[in-house]
């Protein structure tokens, strides 16, 4: 029997690499891994992490 590829329950949010570069809080990675082990942009450097749809706040913003 074929086994084929479950999809992620929420998809991964496309980080710009250009922007993360330097960030201190995802160390250039452009998102960081919440609490409860779900992707999500970094508010320290991707601008468009405050309109994740359905995200509630759980990485520290820069200052």
């Amino acid at each position: 029997m074929t086994h084929g590829a479950t999809t992620a329950p929420h998809p991964i949010p496309r980080a710009n690499a250009a922007l993360a570069v330097g960030c201190e809080v995802c160390n250039g990675w452009g998102s960081v891994i919440t609490a409860q082990g779900r992707h999500k942009l970094c508010l320290g450097c991707q601008p468009d992490a405050d309109r994740e749809v359905g995200e509630s706040s759980g990485t520290p913003r820069a200052e």
